[in-house]
């Protein structure tokens, strides 16, 4: 399991505008972008009866995790299980591919495929649905735009248009209505990297209007709800 270093920003559309028109001298767009431009992200968070994950986030626990489905820009033939896990300020994340059929039964509560499956992450998920009695909570939709600068494996995302699906977990329904949650003129930003910021990124995201931020799209949607 490889730890990245994560920072958040809560901006607004002045800085996104000036920081993206900085980033397209010196990165490269994500390759999941529509026409070079943004992407539509889905996802369903698990979190169990006590709300463990999202209690976790809010009360800043060092070491957590969560679990999640994932597709983008509405293809459901393409489907992620992730795990995301925090530690001493680093972040992680593992995922492995799952059948739209098997997803189907997953948020059906059918899950003994899980624990027969040869894929790690299918076997945890089984235990901790099993123990932690977790299982599908809520869905989070967002626009994202994406920028990757090679040395030191320095991913650039900016989200917006975060919308809850407050209680439904109907994932696959690509035409399931979700509710805006943020603040239109808030635009998220965030930074990954691995040992190292470069120099010419911390110049790049700068601005006078940014606010550190410890934000969870997770926590925001389902604290709307």
């Amino acid at each position: 399991m490889v730890f990245r270093h994560e920072i958040k920003h809560l901006i607004n559309e002045a800085d996104y505008l000036a920081i993206s028109k900085r980033l397209k001298f010196i990165a490269h767009v994500d390759k999941n972008a529509r026409e070079g431009k943004d992407y539509k992200i889905r996802s369903l968070y698990f979190d169990n009866y006590s709300d463990k994950a999202l209690n976790e986030k809010l009360l800043g626990i060092n070491n957590r995790e969560k679990f999640r489905l994932r597709y983008y820009n509405d293809d459901t033939s393409f489907i992620r299980l992730e795990k995301k896990s925090k530690y001493n300020g680093l972040c992680s994340k593992v995922s492995t591919f799952i059948s739209k059929e098997k997803c189907n039964l997953l948020i059906e509560g059918e899950i003994d495929f899980l624990k027969e499956s040869t894929e790690p992450l299918f076997n945890e998920l089984y235990v901790k649905m099993k123990t932690q009695l977790i299982k599908p909570k809520t869905i989070v939709d967002y626009v994202r735009q994406a920028y990757i600068y090679e040395p030191g494996n320095v991913r650039i995302t900016f989200d917006k248009s975060i919308k809850t699906g407050l209680f439904a977990v109907d994932f696959l329904n690509t035409e399931k209505l979700t509710v805006e949650t943020l603040d239109k003129r808030y635009i998220i930003l965030e930074v990954k990297y691995d040992a190292f910021l470069p120099q010419i990124i911390a110049d790049c995201i700068q601005t006078n209007e940014r606010r550190a931020t410890a934000f969870s799209k997770y926590a925001v949607c389902r604290m709307y709800g």
